[in-house]
């Protein structure tokens, strides 16, 4: 799949093209319908289809201290619009400059001239340009002048509107199987293995320790998993810890996960861990014989839980 920079032409292959536009971090149900209905239009009318995404996220320009909230990287991202069909990811990388254009100049200068873009799909909501003015009455009245055709998908319901918010919400307060249904899959986390201090080897159960980036944070606690590692495709089940591992000093966050019946070096391979049922909250405990006989509960009731779950 082609992964294209906003800035930089694209070539003649690629021009003509219908663009889903949005952010799509999460890339839930909602954003899902916007980019079918492009590459539905894309199909029928035997053009590319491109689905955008912008990175940096904009928060992080107008609030650079705001706490981690990425749903998905751009590799994942990537991942998930090949696998919905499109030919091409096109990524709008978000600084003063991209800010500061006008949305009459998006449109003109960028999506026609340096992309030659012949139709936008958009949610109902999305806003862009300078001050966020365009939305898609400018898409409509300014674009249409300039040869530019838009299609609006309105916003997708389940027991409420589907919505990026909505789903950090949920993995805040421990709720990951909502998050599942909202995304028409589990939250992932990506990362290399690292040493670690090695407090679960010691206690029997050796996890794969992953720094959670600019990730957001689910609520801390002990998690159901799945992990499926990168280079292999093998996927095991388990049990997880996320959270600053209050037993131990110094505190330090991590994403740790430790996988049944698996004996093998994980160390400096990419694995993605799936987050599948909330156990419990993280506590610390008086001695490391209750540590160990929690942590052998929450691995029979994980086993239990994911014993129905496809892998």
């Amino acid at each position: 799949m082609r992964w294209l920079d906003h800035r930089e032409p694209v070539t003649e292959a690629l021009r003509g093209a219908i663009i889903a536009l949005g952010n799509f971090d999460g890339f839930h149900r909602g954003h899902q319908a916007v980019a079918g209905e492009a590459i539905k239009w894309a199909h029928d009318e035997g053009r590319p289809s491109i689905i955008a995404t912008f990175d940096p996220h904009p928060v992080r320009l107008f609030k650079p201290d705001a706490s981690p909230f990425r749903l998905t990287t751009l590799e994942q991202r990537q991942e998930l619009y090949l696998d919905a069909g499109a030919t091409a990811m096109l990524v709008f990388h978000f600084d003063a400059d991209l800010a500061g254009t006008s949305a009459e100049d998006f449109i003109s200068k960028i999506l026609l001239e340096r992309f030659g873009v012949h139709g936008i799909v958009t949610g109902a909501d999305f806003t862009f340009g300078k001050g966020a003015k365009g939305n898609i009455d400018l898409l409509r009245s300014h674009g249409s002048k300039l040869g530019l055709k838009s299609r609006v998908v309105e916003a997708v319901k389940q027991d409420g509107i589907v919505s990026s918010s909505r789903i950090r919400d949920a993995l805040r307060e421990g709720d990951p199987r909502l998050a599942a249904e909202l995304l028409t899959r589990a939250f992932s986390i990506r990362g290399i293995v690292e040493h670690g201090d090695k407090n679960g080897r010691k206690l029997g159960y050796p996890t794969a320790n992953l720094a959670i980036d600019s990730y957001l944070r689910p609520k801390y606690g002990v998690y159901a998993v799945t992990g499926k590692i990168l280079a292999t495709g093998e996927v095991l089940k388990g049990a997880a810890n996320i959270g600053v591992r209050p037993q131990f000093e110094p505190p330090k966050e991590l994403l740790e996960p430790y996988f049944f019946d698996f004996s093998g070096d994980l160390y400096g391979q990419e694995i993605e861990v799936s987050f599948h049922h909330f156990l419990r909250s993280e506590a610390k405990f008086d001695s490391l014989d209750e540590l160990m006989a929690q942590m052998e509960k929450d691995c029979e009731e994980a086993r239990t839980l994911l014993s129905a779950q496809p892998i």
